[in-house]
């Protein structure tokens, strides 16, 4: 069966709050940060008073992980749910005697991917040049033309740049913005994109964001060895344990929790706010909504001590709008199948766009 979303028209966002639990044991590991290690910080508890609490997966790992359930790893596809959904493929040459690919759904910056921007159709333009005057933007800048550069080689060099280029003044449309990658990529408008290849004002933020979050936290440290039973003492063989010899003593620090709880915010009037029509809207929070129940509804082992599952996986039910229960997959998928047919006239034809990017080096 399909979802009817019309429930969700007068809404202004969609909230969930789904308690978890560790799979096994009661310890977990969270996320961890350069020179930071863990996220631990004091939050209110609604009391006057303040709750230990860690941060156990962030906003940017989650939107890599919602993305991560639209991509099937081993047939290096789109998955049959998705099928017909646009994205953007790109063949990488010169890097090794294999085939390589990437795809805007495994690429950390999805559309503004500098093997996105610099790939190349098979006209022989970047993509960065034909995503211009679908934008209503110049296609190269006035310092660039006068210093005499090729088209191509002025589009490849403004995509690669850190600066907004000089030829984008005036007020930029962010509703095209979002038309176009619809068109290419609608994935991107869930995560967020921002094409400051092309010019900085371009950008709209994530319509999907989550994280996970335990309270009540408590310290669990504890260690180990790695056993070297070739040579314990590396020394008498004039080796170091910078080379990976020896006995390596380590310690680890994961923590327990009373409470750890997954929030998903869905900003339906942001995607509103997109002016692509009822069809387009519903696409994108079928596809929202489907994210979410794939990722609660997946293994969800976000690290190897940190495998947890959904406490009451019987029903979730949303915290706005109130008495909104998320869909089944298979629901969600029906739904996502039919608007994707809805919405054919507004994709790339064909869906996945092709590009080829070379090793500058190579």
């Amino acid at each position: 069966m399909s979802i009817d979303l019309k429930t969700l028209e007068n809404s202004p966002r969609m909230l969930f709050e789904v308690p978890l639990k560790p799979l096994a044991g009661s310890r977990i590991q969270p996320t961890g940060f350069p020179d930071l290690g863990a996220a631990t910080y004091s939050a209110p508890d609604g009391q006057g008073g303040t709750v230990p609490t860690l941060l156990v997966e962030s906003a940017q790992s989650m939107a890599n992980r919602l993305e991560a359930v639209c991509w099937d790893d081993a047939s290096n596809d789109i998955v049959p749910e998705l099928k017909g959904l646009p994205y953007v493929k790109v063949n990488l040459i010169g890097l090794s005697d294999q085939e390589n690919t990437t795809t805007s759904f495994l690429e950390f910056h999805r559309l503004n991917s500098p093997y996105i921007m610099n790939g190349i159709t098979s006209d022989g333009k970047s993509f960065a040049e034909v995503l211009k005057p679908e934008l209503g933007l110049g296609s190269a800048s006035a310092a660039q033309k006068r210093a005499g550069k090729t088209k191509a080689e002025a589009a490849t060099e403004e995509a690669s740049s850190d600066k907004e280029p000089g030829d984008v003044a005036g007020v930029v449309n962010l509703r095209k913005l979002a038309a176009v990658c619809f068109k290419y990529d609608p994935n991107s408008l869930i995560h967020g994109v921002f094409l400051e290849k092309i010019a900085g004002r371009l950008r709209h933020p994530r319509a999907l964001s989550a994280f996970i979050e335990a309270t009540g936290v408590e310290r669990v440290d504890s260690g180990g060895v790695k056993f070297d039973r070739v040579l314990p003492k590396p020394s008498v063989a004039k080796v170091d344990a910078k080379g990976g010899y020896g006995n390596v003593p380590f310690h680890r620090t994961e923590f327990t929790a009373q409470n750890i709880t997954a929030y998903f915010s869905i900003d339906l009037a942001q995607i509103r706010g997109y002016g692509l029509g009822v069809e387009a809207e519903q696409l994108l929070t079928a596809l929202s909504l489907w994210k979410v129940r794939k990722f609660l509804d997946s293994n969800m082992r976000l690290r190897t001590s940190c495998e947890l599952e959904v406490l009451n996986a019987t029903s979730i039910q949303g915290k706005r709008p109130t008495g909104f229960v998320l869909p089944e997959a298979n629901d969600l998928a029906n739904s996502i199948r039919e608007l994707i047919q809805k919405n054919q006239s507004r994709f790339a034809a064909p869906a996945v766009t092709e590009l080829t990017w070379n090793n500058p080096k190579g």
